[in-house]
């Protein structure tokens, strides 16, 4: 089985990327463009020696049932290191990690899928493609850092954008049906007056709640790369976009196989549900002054779970020696990071505050006679 699978137009034989705004095959030479339903024949390399990939032995089948109340699991990485390949193009050597699955020729910029990667147990069923493009992205940077009132205004001249990178991340997607029940204490707080007292009258309830529900597409990131709470962070991803995985979707883009297994990413998927569950569960309690849940039972049943790529923009800058990193969904250009902060306009705010809080102590003072 081939090791590096690339796109060459037809027509003159340039390298073909994923367009994000046809949803296309593209060649930036030619401006020739192909459907993706015309490249569904380069994904043929991948079944045709699942064995071949060294990875596929410690992948276990993706769509097969899960138990929920795993209590732990192990994260799993192939032994094989850093990997040499040859770029089709030029002969020259591509260098990558054992993670790697789509990159680019470091000589020619060929963009090449490395398909033992993706092959057999290992190739995903789903994929969201890009929908915003690499201007997209540092568009939406740019607003993103006008819109922050007290990020230092010489942060969005001086900052210097020194990466930027559309890559796919691993994500194992988990379904379940749910059996729920739980418990709540609850106020209702009446008051009224009458000529001589003011009243008020408190009642407590204890309110039972149960019932069942559906989960689909739990998402828990496959990769430990990527940290956890900045993934989170940019959802939601709309799976109604996910389309059947090629690997002509990688091109022009980087891609990472997973390296955390489903095994390890059950606890984060539990939790999640657990906690969905319990909201879905107290947004029905309305009408009550507090509401304090005291016991809550879930049963999952029917756990099922897929494996998908989603895209996503990273960019990493740097101010005054300092590098900031931003994560940006590539379906939805939802946009999270840390920026730094102006002491001078953090000093001003305080100075505001703490002038308000003067002056409305001066007045109080005047009406008690303090001054």
């Amino acid at each position: 089985m081939a090791d590096v699978l690339d796109y060459k137009c037809p027509f003159c034989g340039g390298k073909m990327e994923f367009d994000t705004a046809l949803q296309k095959m593209k060649c930036p030479y030619c401006d020739s463009t192909l459907e993706m339903s015309e490249m569904e024949g380069k994904d043929a390399v991948l079944d045709t020696d699942a064995s071949a990939s060294d990875d596929s032995a410690h992948a276990g089948p993706t769509q097969d049932s899960i138990d929920f109340d795993i209590e732990n699991g192990a994260s799993w990485t192939d032994a094989q290191g850093m990997a040499v390949f040859t770029c089709n193009s030029c002969g020259g050597e591509i260098i990558s990690d054992e993670n790697t699955v789509a990159t680019a020729c470091p000589f020619c910029g060929n963009p090449v899928v490395l398909t033992s990667r993706v092959s057999g147990m290992l190739k995903p069923e789903y994929v969201i493609p890009f929908k915003l493009d690499k201007a997209a992205a540092k568009k939406r940077l740019a607003d993103y850092v006008k819109s922050k009132r007290f990020a230092p205004g010489a942060f969005r001249s001086e900052n210097k954008l020194e990466e930027i990178k559309g890559i796919y991340v691993p994500y194992w997607l988990f379904d379940s049906d749910v059996d729920a029940a739980a418990t709540f204490a609850a106020t209702r707080v009446r008051h009224w007056s009458d000529s001589k007292f003011d009243y008020t009258e408190t009642s407590f309830y204890d309110i039972s709640r149960a019932g069942s529900m559906r989960f689909e597409n739990i998402p828990v990131d496959g990769s430990t790369k990527m940290p956890d709470d900045l993934m989170e962070s940019i959802e939601p991803f709309n799976f109604g976009d996910a389309v059947d995985f090629q690997t002509a979707y990688l091109s022009g883009f980087l891609a990472d196989k997973y390296d955390v297994s489903k095994e390890a990413s059950l606890p984060r998927a539990t939790e999640r549900l657990k906690v969905s569950t319990g909201e879905a569960l107290r947004s029905t309690v309305q009408g009550y002054a507090t509401v304090t849940e005291k016991s809550s039972f879930v049963n999952t049943r029917n756990g099922r779970s897929k494996y998908a790529l989603y895209p996503v923009w990273l960019l990493n800058t740097s101010y005054r020696g300092k590098k900031y990193t931003f994560a940006m969904n590539g379906q939805t250009g939802k946009l999270i990071g840390d920026l730094p902060a102006s002491p001078g306009k953090l000093a001003a705010l305080f100075g505001s505050v703490t002038a308000g809080v003067t002056a409305a102590a001066f007045l109080i003072g005047l009406m008690i006679g303090f001054f």
